[in-house]
C-alpha cells in the first residue's frame, strides 16, 4: 500500500510514474500520483497548478480527487494574481513552501476553497513551489480539512517531487509548443492545413453529425499588394484579415492554408442559410481598409462554400468541391459568395474523369484528328486543312479541345499530347500528297503555351518531319498571341528554331490579345488567321468591318499570309475578297471533317475541272 512507503520510496514511485512521460499522457499521470500522495500523506485533496507569468494566472492542470461538481465560473480554474486572496497571490512567486492553518490569517482563501469544492469547514493547505531557472513554473498544493502539521522529513520529500514534476512540466510544455508549431500556422496562429484536414476527416466520418459546411476564402489581388507595398507589408495585411475573420467565427474552425487562403469549418451542423450568413459577414469585415505604411488598403475576397453530409465525401473532396466554387467566385470578378452546385459535382466528376483516362487515350489511340479545309476563295480549291483533335469518351460523347486541353496542361500531359496531335497529322498530310500530288497540301496544327517553352519542342517537330519525310513547308504551326505572354523569350527562341527548321508559323485568332507592332516586327511570323469574332457578322457590322480592314492591311504592311476563320455567310465570303483576303475557313464551305470525310472530298475536287470556280 501507498500509505505504508517511506517516504523515499514514494520519491522513487513518483520518480518511475514520471519518466516516460508525454504531453499525451501527462493528465493521466498526473491524476495517478496525486492519488497516491493523497494517500500516503493522508489529505483530502492534491491539486497541480501552472503559472503564466505573460497573462498574470494560475491555472488548475491536475486534482485528486476529482470535484463531482465543479462551478462554472470555476473559482480554482484560473485565478489572476492582481485581486486574489493572500495565498493565491502568493503562488506567483513563492520564496519556499507554504503552509496555512484555519486560524483566520487568510479567510478569503478558505472563502475560494469553500466555494470551489462545495465542502463546507476551514481547510489547512501545503503548497510547494516548482522553481526553474526561469522563475516559478507553477505549484504543488495539498489540502486538508481541518488543521494539519507538515514535517521536515515531509517537506522535504514533497520539494523531490515538486522537482521531478519541474523537469516533466518542462518538457512536457516543450513538447506541447512543438505540437502547437505543427497544428498552427506560424505567421496567423490560425490552424495550418494539417489541423484542418485532422479536423475535417473527424467531421466527415461516418456516424457523424451533419451536414457540414466548409467556407473557402481567396483574398483577390494579393500579389498586386505584395508587388507594390512590399511583403512585409502583406504579411501584415494577413495577420489583420486572420485577427478580424477570427472575430467573427469564434467557436467555429478557421484555418489559413497558406498564401492567401483560408478555410472555415462550421462548428455545428449548417444548412444553405446559415453557412452563407457567416460568409458574408467574413466578406464583410475583409473588405474593409487596413492601414499599411499609411496608407489604406481594400481587397475584395473571393468565397466558395460546399456542404457535404458525413459518411459520403472525403475531406478532401469536401474541400476541393469548396475550393471549385471559391474559383467559380473568382472568375466572376471577384468578391463574391458562390455555393458549390449539382452541376458543379457534375462538371467536376467530368474533369476527375479525364483526369484519370487522358493519359491513356493519348498512349492507346483513342484520340482522333478531324480537318477543317482551308479553302482558296477566288478558285474554291481546298489549300490544306487544319488539324483539330477530338477525343471520343467512352461516356462523355465527342470531347472538344477545350474540354481536355486545360487538364493536359494542368496534369503535364500537354507534351505528349502535342507530339501525338502532330505526328498524326504529318502522318496523315503525307498520304495525301502520295494520293494526291497535284494539290500540294499544307496542314495546320494549334500548339499549346506550354508545347511553346517546352525546350525540346523544336527537336521534337524536326524528328516527326524526318520521319514522315516532309518538308517543314507543308507544315503550319498555329500559336495564340497569349501564348507568347508566358515566357516571351522561350517562345521567341522556340519560334526560331521551328523556322530554321522551315516550319511556317501562324498566330491564330489575331485580334483578341495583345500583339503590338513592334512584336509583330520581331516575331517570325509567316501568317495571321482573323478571330472568328470579327468575321461571323462580317458585311454586316460595321465595327468588325473597320477591324478586318485594319488586319489585313497589317499583313500586307509585313508581307504576311491572311486566313480568315469562321466563315458562315456568302456575304462574309464575298467582303473578305473584296478587302483582299483569299483564304478562309469557315462552315459555309465545310465543317471540320473526319480523316476519310476529307479524303472523300479531295477525290471529288481531283476530278472537277480545272478552270477556276469562283464564289461570287
Amino acid at each position: 500500500m501507498v500509505a505504508n512507503m517511506t517516504l523515499d520510496e514514494l520519491v522513487t514511485s513518483a520518480a518511475s510514474h514520471l519518466m516516460g512521460v508525454t504531453a499525451t499522457t501527462f493528465r493521466g499521470v498526473c491524476d495517478e500520483l496525486l492519488r497516491q500522495l493523497v494517500e500516503h500523506f493522508d489529505v483530502d485533496l492534491s491539486f497541480l497548478r501552472r503559472n503564466d507569468h505573460v497573462a498574470g494566472t494560475t491555472t488548475l492542470i491536475a486534482e485528486w480527487p476529482h470535484r463531482p461538481f465543479v462551478p462554472q465560473p470555476d473559482p480554482l480554474g484560473i485565478v489572476s494574481f492582481t485581486g486574489a486572496d493572500r495565498t493565491f497571490a502568493a503562488t506567483e512567486q513563492p520564496g519556499a513552501v507554504m503552509i496555512t492553518h484555519p486560524d483566520g490569517t487568510d479567510d478569503d482563501y478558505q472563502d475560494t476553497v469553500r466555494e470551489g469544492s462545495g465542502l463546507p469547514g476551514f481547510v489547512s493547505s501545503a503548497t510547494v513551489p516548482m522553481l526553474s531557472n526561469d522563475g516559478t513554473m507553477g505549484v504543488l498544493g495539498f489540502i486538508k480539512f481541518g488543521d494539519r502539521d507538515w514535517g521536515d522529513a515531509e517537506i522535504n520529500a514533497l520539494r523531490a517531487v515538486a522537482a521531478l514534476l519541474t523537469q516533466v512540466e518542462a518538457r512536457v510544455a516543450a513538447e506541447e509548443r512543438l505540437l502547437s508549431m505543427a497544428y498552427h500556422d506560424e505567421l496567423t496562429g490560425l490552424a495550418n492545413r494539417r489541423a484542418l484536414i485532422d479536423h475535417l476527416t473527424e467531421r466527415m466520418r461516418v456516424g457523424a453529425t451533419g451536414p457540414v459546411a466548409l467556407i473557402f476564402l481567396d483574398v483577390d489581388r494579393l500579389k498586386a499588394l505584395n508587388s507594390v507595398l512590399g511583403h512585409v507589408s502583406g504579411d501584415q495585411y494577413l495577420k489583420t484579415l486572420a485577427h478580424r475573420l477570427s472575430a467573427v467565427s469564434a467557436g467555429h474552425l478557421l484555418a489559413r492554408l497558406g498564401g492567401d487562403e483560408f478555410v472555415l469549418v462550421l462548428d455545428e451542423c449548417a444548412g444553405r442559410s446559415l453557412a452563407g450568413a457567416i460568409a458574408e459577414n467574413l466578406r464583410r469585415v475583409a473588405v474593409e481598409p487596413v492601414l499599411l505604411g499609411g496608407e489604406e488598403v481594400s481587397r475584395g475576397v473571393s468565397i466558395g462554400i460546399a456542404l457535404g453530409t458525413p459518411g459520403t465525401l472525403t475531406a478532401s473532396r469536401l474541400m476541393g468541391r469548396a475550393d471549385q466554387a471559391m474559383l467559380l467566385s473568382k472568375a466572376r470578378g471577384g468578391n463574391a459568395i458562390t455555393f458549390f452546385t449539382a452541376e458543379m459535382r457534375r462538371q467536376s466528376e467530368i474533369r476527375t474523369d479525364i483526369e484519370l483516362h487522358l493519359g491513356t487515350a493519348i498512349r492507346t489511340g483513342a484520340l482522333v484528328l478531324h480537318y477543317q479545309p482551308e479553302i482558296d476563295l477566288v478558285s474554291g480549291r481546298i489549300l490544306g486543312f487544319e488539324a483539330l483533335v477530338r477525343w471520343p469518351h467512352p461516356t462523355q460523347g465527342l470531347l472538344q479541345p477545350n474540354e481536355f486541353i486545360e487538364i493536359a496542361e494542368a496534369t503535364n500531359l500537354a507534351g505528349e499530347l502535342g507530339r501525338w496531335v502532330v505526328e498524326s497529322a504529318c502522318h496523315q498530310l503525307k498520304n495525301w500528297h502520295a494520293k494526291y500530288p497535284q494539290h500540294a497540301l499544307g496542314i495546320s496544327v494549334n500548339v499549346s503555351p506550354a508545347q511553346l517553352i517546352t525546350l525540346d519542342f523544336v527537336s521534337t517537330v524536326a524528328q516527326i518531319l524526318d520521319e514522315c519525310a516532309l518538308d517543314g513547308r507543308y507544315l503550319t504551326l498555329e500559336i495564340t498571341e497569349h501564348a507568347l505572354l508566358r515566357d516571351t523569350e522561350q517562345a521567341l527562341a522556340t519560334l526560331r528554331g521551328l523556322k530554321e527548321i522551315g516550319v511556317n508559323i501562324a498566330i491564330d485568332d489575331f485580334g483578341t490579345g495583345y500583339s503590338s507592332l513592334a512584336q509583330l516586327k520581331a516575331l517570325p511570323v509567316d501568317k495571321l488567321k482573323i478571330d472568328r469574332g470579327f468575321v461571323r457578322d462580317l458585311g454586316v457590322n460595321a465595327d468588325d468591318l473597320a477591324i478586318v480592314t485594319s488586319i489585313v492591311g497589317l499583313s500586307r504592311s509585313f508581307g504576311l499570309q491572311l486566313v480568315a476563320e469562321g466563315v458562315e455567310t456568302t456575304l462574309a465570303a464575298t467582303t473578305l475578297l473584296d478587302l483582299g483576303c483569299t483564304r478562309a475557313q469557315g462552315f459555309l464551305f465545310a465543317k471540320p471533317l473526319t480523316a476519310q470525310d476529307a479524303d472523300w472530298t479531295l477525290e471529288r475536287e481531283a476530278a472537277r475541272p480545272s478552270a477556276a470556280q469562283h464564289t461570287r
